[in-house]
């Protein structure tokens, strides 16, 4: 019976505790109702992260229609992959980079000007050139991974834009 009670007492504490800090799961963003139907664009339109954005906006139920003066536009502008040297080995070849994703879009409301994003996704990246054929799939990984993250950040900020 004690041990009931001491369990009991353990749970009500985790879940207030939880709920005292602001946790919430993660992916659930109220898109405002002004922006549930958009007219989505891009430099590419069969670009990668273009696909994925139309994936999340259709996961949370957005409607894509073609381009019209009283439709909010998501336009995405610009993606590019950077890399910089962190380190090098001691025989002077590359050991360590960081990669750097960056995406710039624009959401323009209707009668309203365009207000631009951008969205910068960083990872590190180890080069070992005796595995070459090993990194160029890792390199690829972890560009789909950007790209993923990138998206669910666009998401994130078109949640929090305040609509009037």
């Amino acid at each position: 019976m004690l041990i009931k009670r001491i369990c009991f007492a353990i749970a009500a504490l985790s879940i207030m505790l939880s709920a005292g800090c602001g946790f919430k799961l993660q992916g659930n963003y109220s898109i405002p109702e002004q922006l549930q139907t958009l007219n989505l664009t891009s430099q590419d339109e069969y670009s990668e992260l273009t696909r994925l954005v139309r994936e999340r906006l259709r996961l949370h139920s957005i409607t894509l229609v073609d381009a019209s003066d009283d439709i909010p536009t998501l336009h995405i502008l610009h993606d590019s992959l950077d890399r910089t040297t962190l380190s090098l080995y001691p025989t002077g070849n590359v050991a360590e980079y960081e990669l750097t994703y960056h995406v710039t879009f624009a959401v323009r409301l209707p009668q309203g000007e365009a207000q631009e994003f951008d969205v910068d996704i960083h990872r590190d990246y180890l080069d070992d050139p005796r595995t070459a054929l090993a990194k160029s799939r890792e390199m690829e990984i972890l560009l789909k991974e950007m790209r993923n993250q990138a998206a669910d950040q666009m998401i994130q900020i078109l949640a929090s834009l305040e609509v009037k």
